[in-house]
């Protein structure tokens, strides 16, 4: 099995957790126009940032990060250390490292196995603006604003298991992707941490792997962060919890998330759709593997969720479906690759 597929959605209350640009003195939050109406939505770049922050809480060392071109008058760059084996982050998350010109030196990059959507509300909302006042200790008080919203955002999400810890090389004439290091900066550096990487063939190229102990451990790592996940602007005004109120994932054979429409919405509202998945399972059979686990907080839109299990009550009794807290999915999905129960989603299935 080679991806983890999945959808997840946080309900935000009377909050602004990603903000655009400000006009004057106002803060506005980000949002899309579908169909004329407006739909906030919360970036992936600050959803991964704050998966990346809960990794760092969790022990995981971030990569550096080195800013330069303003002091320098030039275009502005700002690069991590760009070293996937030894920073999860660089690994899970990705980069590019443009090289120097002058220097001849060569890009470095990586995709990222972790593949995020936007969160973008299921319904419209017009965001409300609340005006401010700073008047304490000043004679002539300080007008400011910024706009808020109430709002369930939904995203989908895709995480390529086998990518984990793995670094293609091109070949003898240069070509293919390089995942991107030359075979010696990747044994080099693995070497010198001890971490026992070997070589081997990966989709049809060379390739410079970390050991499965590795590898699981960084997977289980960002599910443990999602599963703690907090972030976002306006905290002190708006503070909000960022853990989903529901998260859908599915192990699957190929780069396809069959769960796009499960969470979804309409003018009035969220919906989250059993039939839906039901029939996606069926039209899929035979590429993903079971139970899908579905997490769901208590007290979140309990009418939706007594629908959901009512018209899943066949798949949940076989066990092929399993609800819980997100936090114990999470939790126990990360614990299973820890122990090495799941390994086999770490290298691609067989044709």
């Amino acid at each position: 099995m080679a991806y983890l597929a999945g959808r997840m959605l946080i309900s935000v209350e009377a909050g602004a957790p990603n903000n655009g640009k400000g006009e004057d003195t106002t803060a506005r939050v980000k949002y899309a126009t579908v169909r004329g109406r407006r739909h906030p939505y919360v970036s992936a770049q600050a959803v991964r940032r704050w998966i990346r922050d809960g990794m760092a809480g969790r022990g995981a060392p971030a990569s550096p990060v080195t800013r330069v071109g303003k002091a320098q008058n030039r275009a502005q760059k700002a690069n991590t250390d760009a070293d996937p084996i030894t920073y999860a982050d660089d690994d899970l998350f990705g980069y590019m490292r443009a090289g120097a010109k002058k220097d001849d030196a060569a890009t470095t990059l990586r995709d990222s196995p972790f593949m995020l959507g936007t969160l973008m509300s299921v319904a419209p909302v017009h965001p409300t603006e609340d005006f401010g006042v700073m008047s304490r200790g000043v004679g002539e008080p300080v007008l400011h604003g910024h706009e808020f919203y109430t709002a369930d955002l939904a995203a989908p999400f895709l995480f390529d298991l086998p990518r984990v810890g793995t670094f293609t090389l091109p070949n003898a004439d240069g070509v293919g992707r390089p995942n991107y290091l030359t075979q010696e900066q990747a044994l080099q550096v693995a070497q010198a941490a001890a971490l026992g990487a070997g070589t081997e063939m990966f989709r049809g190229q060379g390739a410079v792997r970390l050991p499965v102990q590795e590898r699981r451990h960084r997977a289980a790592l960002l599910l443990e962060a999602v599963a703690h996940l907090h972030g976002g602007a306006k905290q002190a005004l708006h503070y909000g919890d960022r853990v989903p109120s529901v998260i859908v994932m599915v192990p699957f054979k190929g780069g396809v998330n069959p769960l796009a429409h499960v969470i979804s919405g309409d003018e009035g509202g969220l919906l989250v759709r059993g039939d839906v998945l039901r029939k996606e399972l069926a039209a899929w059979s035979g590429e993903w593997i079971p139970p899908v686990r579905v997490g769901w907080r208590p007290g979140f839109r309990d009418d939706l969720r007594a629908d959901f299990e009512k018209e899943c009550a066949q798949e949940i009794a076989e066990g092929t479906l399993v609800v819980d807290h997100p936090r114990t999915v999470l939790l126990g999905l990360a614990s299973e690759m820890r122990g090495g129960a799941l390994d086999a989603w770490f290298d691609d299935a067989a044709e």
